[in-house]
């Protein structure tokens, strides 16, 4: 498309044409990585661990388009929207059409587009999806229980991955040299904390309830939800508040319960189930705040 306008209306311009069409949307945010040139080598390794997020989701039909059979998650499309249309922005920006920047995600985005490490590449990315979970809550009310214990879990996992690059003694404690290297974005280790297929079938809505799913989670899901990151989420909370500017993230833990969408009341689903292995998990890597 021609572009018109601010890179604000250049960008909603590119997400409208995709809106209603997964495989445009994928294609969108693959182009994003090429840059306003098309030829961005040193952004294009980032791109793994953006599309392995969005191909789960295409999976499970997420995107879908509202007329459609069998349509997707209005709330899925909201938060994919952001992070494309901030993404499409910060090209925009960088090839010289006129700003000011749109929102403080963006201004993330053009720190990437200028010094592209796995740093950068999660605070913008990470500050969108925090960014569309904050403004789009009432179409979360409107999924189902399920759907809404998942988006828990998936933000979660989301901001411990930044989390491992950025503040390893909170993500990984004692261990802590090795977590840069198991939450770089440009490696295959990331696909694990951005998507859930291994627990969840390739269908929405999910038809179980978010116990159903929770009993049968096996191996290292569990391990990493239940003994890593569960004891640290209030610092993980707090650390993610700060570093993407989001203080309204912290209305969405409470005594170490996430709440976002989700009742305070049946908080016992972020109880460590018993196991051995979580235990000795837990006891091994206790929760450390960054120095």
């Amino acid at each position: 498309m021609r572009p018109i306008g601010t890179a604000a209306a250049w960008a909603e311009q590119q997400v409208a044409s995709v809106r209603d069409d997964p495989a445009g949307r994928i294609a969108l945010m693959r182009r994003c990585y090429y840059g306003p040139l098309g030829k961005a080598p040193r952004h294009l390794p980032f791109r793994r661990a953006a599309m392995s997020f969005m191909r789960w989701q295409l999976r499970r039909g997420l995107l879908r388009p509202p007329a459609d059979d069998h349509p997707g998650s209005p709330w899925w499309r909201a938060v994919n929207e952001r992070i494309l249309r901030d993404g499409c922005e910060a090209v925009a920006l960088s090839g010289d059409l006129p700003g000011p920047a749109s929102s403080r995600t963006v201004d993330f985005w053009m720190s990437f587009a200028r010094n592209p490490t796995a740093r950068t590449w999660y605070q913008a990315h990470n500050g969108s999806v925090v960014a569309a979970y904050l403004g789009h809550r009432a179409l979360a009310d409107a999924e189902n229980e399920a759907e809404r214990f998942f988006m828990n879990v998936v933000l979660c996992r989301v901001l411990y991955a930044h989390a491992l690059v950025a503040a390893p003694r909170i993500s990984l404690g004692r261990l802590a040299p090795l977590a840069p290297l198991l939450g770089d974005p440009r490696l295959g280790m990331t696909g694990i904390f951005l998507q859930l297929s291994r627990v969840l079938p390739d269908e929405y809505p999910l038809r179980d309830t978010a116990r159903s799913y929770l009993r049968n989670e096996l191996g290292f899901g569990r391990l990493l939800d239940y003994g890593i990151i569960t004891p640290r989420l209030r610092h993980l909370y707090e650390w993610s508040a700060d570093k993407l500017e989001a203080p309204g993230l912290l209305d969405h833990i409470r005594d170490g319960a996430l709440t976002y969408a989700w009742p305070y009341e049946d908080r016992d689903v972020w109880q460590p189930p018993r196991s051995l292995i979580i235990a000795m998990a837990q006891r091994a890597l206790p929760p450390q705040r960054s120095r």
